[in-house]
């Protein structure tokens, strides 16, 4: 980074609202020259939605300029003011401000420098609502009440129940999402209180069953200041962790208090877009009778992890044991005393060697490339704990405003804010980590030393929270292999060293494919392959080849196919990004222009 000069004279106040004065004057003078140069050397603006109706990253003086090229006229940007102190440390003042456009308003965060003058070394910009398209909060809350005499009167519930029945008969859904985990839910809360009239379906039972179906020993492994969902946050006395039960049961209550259109026990079939029409036929099975549906937009909220890669390793036709993938696994009651070989070494594959372990198992975890593992409770303070925690909340950092303290920091350089945390996370545990590498397992930090963040957004795989299994590991309690599954006999796992791993039961935890492989299934592979990969940054470090995109591939924003949208993620994505979505399918709905800056190129397949 440039170096910083200190201002005396100036405070932080001062040095942020000259800066925003003079960002503002050159926007309305439209001098995009002037607004350009308000910018570092190597500099990044962030913008979701605002400007670019996309989730959109620019760096340096020449991106800024071609942004501002395209899109100043119509987006006419004004009234940018300080929405909360500024504050100046080591040399970078980092100023909160408001602004509006003309379609809406929205908020910010820039981050100052002195490069021959203050200018911008990052900045975020978002959209946060529509002017004229509000949700009904606060002051414009609805009545909910009718007063009066009127014989034709119907309930709230009535009012619903015809709501849901004409879904298919007499209306359709604009947008129908398939998939009701966490991200569908998410976005049909936003969409439910932008008056979108939308559709989720799941093919669950019952909105949760998703987790309820998991192994039992499952726990969330992000901390609970990190996984609210939007609008309703978890009681101040929810666990740390939450177990998937309770995550199952939250889910299901706030798919009824939030009036989410929720159909269970529903299918997708097939679907097909009509260019001409501008919308897609999506036959579904809902309850063995079948329905189609004619939204104009369909979102896939089937998890970013995708279809589940199952290998077909040579002998797996004549194994006489079972054979599961992780997301099929039901739990260890029925293998104690069993041997069980777990294929993999992250997430899944600990979670599920822990809790077959315990219940009686002999366990095997055959470990085929290195793993980042990071204590839970190391992750929870050291990482997280200045934006997800009891701490950050008592400093005024309330999680709408770290979940924008988050995103402001563009993915270019967010491994250089991480690598010192993960540095301290090692020294930290560094007897934890010296046991791990004595029993003989791999570790690493990510390719750059960055650690878990940036492996989730990068490869979405390669890592271990660790809520107590490693420790198994390490005391050798689990029983670890190393290397490449060569075949499968009637009995056994055999590895390309002739090792041979006796087994009752053999889990794949090998991971997901890209989001695009449903949209095959759906749709067809033309479809998939028109719309590409999804997730990753094309950082070109392992599991994310380049190009460099600057976003998340394909998530939360319009993609090569018409109408077809991609949510998945985290809870916390899901909280956040659902906002943003939801922004860019109101204004579609209300007739509004949405010209797209800097629509993704597809440069991967799956």
């Amino acid at each position: 980074m440039t170096t910083t000069l200190d201002r005396p004279q100036l405070t932080a106040d001062d040095i942020a609202m000259r800066w925003l004065q003079d960002f503002e004057s050159a926007l309305s003078r439209k001098d995009i020259p002037a607004a350009a140069g308000l910018f570092a050397t190597d500099s990044y603006w962030r913008d979701l939605v605002s400007f670019t109706w996309n989730l959109k990253t620019v760096e340096n003086p020449d991106g800024v300029t071609d942004l501002l090229t395209h899109n100043l006229d119509r987006v006419a940007p004004e009234e940018f003011e300080l929405s909360d102190p500024a504050a100046t440390d080591d040399g970078v003042t980092e100023a909160w401000f408001t602004f509006a456009t003309s379609v809406g308003r929205g908020k910010g965060l820039v981050r100052l420098i002195d490069e021959d003058g203050i200018k911008a070394w990052t900045m975020l910009t978002s959209l946060q609502e529509i002017a004229g398209h509000e949700e009904p909060r606060g002051t414009r809350r609805i009545k909910g009440a009718e007063h009066g005499v009127d014989p034709e009167r119907k309930s709230w519930s009535e009012k619903l129940a015809e709501e849901d029945d004409a879904w298919g008969k007499t209306a359709d859904p604009y947008i129908l999402v398939v998939g009701g985990g966490q991200g569908g839910i998410a976005l049909g809360a936003r969409l439910r209180q932008l008056g979108v009239p939308s559709l989720v379906i799941d093919r669950w039972e019952r909105p949760g069953d998703q987790w309820r179906s998991r192994y039992k020993s499952l726990c969330l492994h992000d901390p609970v200041w990190y996984d609210h969902l939007p609008y309703l946050k978890f009681p101040d006395n929810w666990p740390v962790f939450a177990p998937k039960d309770k995550i199952a049961d939250w889910l299901e209550s706030y798919t009824k208090i939030m009036e989410i259109p929720y159909w269970s026990s529903t299918t997708a079939a097939s679907a097909k877009y009509d260019e001409a029409a501008g919308r897609w036929t999506v036959e579904v099975d809902r309850n063995g009778e079948k329905v189609t549906l004619r939204p104009t937009h369909l979102v896939m909220a089937t998890g970013m992890s995708g279809k589940p890669n199952i290998p077909t390793f040579p002998g797996s036709d004549i194994f006489k044991g079972e054979q599961q993938h992780s997301s099929q696994h039901p739990g260890p009651d029925a293998y104690a005393d069993k041997k069980v070989v777990v294929i993999g070494s992250n997430n899944s594959a600990f979670d599920i060697c822990g809790a077959l372990y315990e219940n009686g198992a002999d366990v095997t975890m055959v470990q085929r490339s290195s793993t980042h593992i990071v204590k839970s409770d190391s992750l929870v303070e050291i990482a997280m704990g200045d934006l997800y925690s009891e701490r950050a909340l008592a400093n005024g950092v309330t999680t709408e405003k770290a979940d924008l303290i988050f995103a402001s920091l563009p993915y270019r350089i967010m491994h250089e804010f991480q690598i010192p945390l993960y540095d301290q996370i090692k020294e930290a545990d560094k007897d934890f980590y010296q046991r791990m590498e004595d029993a003989g397992f791999d570790l690493d930090f990510g390719d750059d030393e960055s650690g878990l963040f940036l492996k989730y957004l990068r490869r979405g795989s390669g890592y271990y929270i660790d809520v107590g299994s490693a420790e198994l590991v390490a005391d050798g309690k689990v029983k670890l292999a190393k290397g490449q599954v060569d075949h499968l006999t009637e009995d056994a796992v055999v590895l390309s060293d002739g090792t041979e791993l006796p087994a009752d039961l053999v889990v794949y935890a090998t991971g997901y494919g890209s989001m695009n492989g449903w949209v095959a299934d759906l749709v067809d592979q033309e479809t998939a392959d028109k719309v590409g990969k999804c997730w990753g940054l094309g950082s070109e470090t392992t599991k994310d080849p380049g190009p460099w995109e600057g976003e998340q591939r394909n998530m939360w924003k319009p993609t090569q196919q018409e109408n077809l949208w991609f949510m998945g993620g985290n809870l916390h994505q899901a909280r956040h990004y659902s906002l943003y979505l939801a922004l860019q399918l109101k204004a579609r709905h209300e007739g509004i222009e949405t010209p797209v800056y800097g629509l993704q190129e597809v440069h991967h397949l799956s």
